[in-house]
Order: structure tokens, then sequence, then C-alpha cells
């Protein structure tokens, strides 16, 4: 399990990088998501890969780490999914406008005409 985590993480990182290195703005706004994803499973993964153990304290289970798993990994990478979808929407908005008034969608388009 641990191993194909990692190997996910390792291909979303690949896979958002490279699309950051196009020059598309689609592409980019894309590998920027892969990267998010990536690092919300990196943070997730830090709490332990555990099945079906509560990340609160419950009555009569004793509280051991055996019992239970990390709570805060799964705060952080919720609140990161929020944060994820604020930054994605604001720069498609960006890259839309930036399309509509350099008529690209290439992420140096204003650098053609220029000295």
């Amino acid at each position: 399990m641990e191993f194909a985590l990692a190997s996910l993480i390792g291909l979303l990182t690949a896979a958002g990088v490279y699309l950051l290195l196009r020059a598309r703005s689609f592409d980019v706004i894309l590998g920027l998501t892969l990267l998010s994803y990536a690092t919300n499973l990196l943070i997730f993964s830090s709490g332990r890969l555990v099945i079906g153990k509560p990340p609160v304290l419950e009555d009569g289970v004793a509280t051991t780490l055996a019992h239970y798993t990390d709570p805060l990994p799964q705060a952080l990478v919720l609140t990161a999914i929020v944060i994820a979808f604020a930054m994605t929407a604001v720069t498609i908005v960006i890259a839309m406008r930036s399309r509509s008034d350099n008529g690209s969608d290439h992420v140096d388009a204003g650098g053609e005409g220029m000295p």
C-alpha cells in the first residue's frame, strides 16, 4: 500500500512539473492542480496509512497510537483542498482574461511585438 501511494505521489508530481513547463496556460493550470493533489496525498500519508481507525478518542478504547489515526494531516488536507480550489478558480479567471486581452493561450503571449 505504501509503495503504491508513493508511486502515485511521484507520478502526480512528475506530470505536474511536466505540465508546468508547457507554454499553454491551460497546461500550467492543470500542472498546478496535479501538484496540489500530490501535495495533499503526501500530507495525508504522513498521518500513517491505517484503515478503519477513528481520528478522535472513543470511550472504552485505550488512548495509544495503535488504536487511532492522526487527525492533524486530515485537517491540513481538508484546508489545502479548499485553498487549492480557490487558487484554481482565480488562476482560470486570470488565464481567461489573458487570452481575451492577448488573443493567445500562450503564457508568454505578450512578448511577440515588444522590444
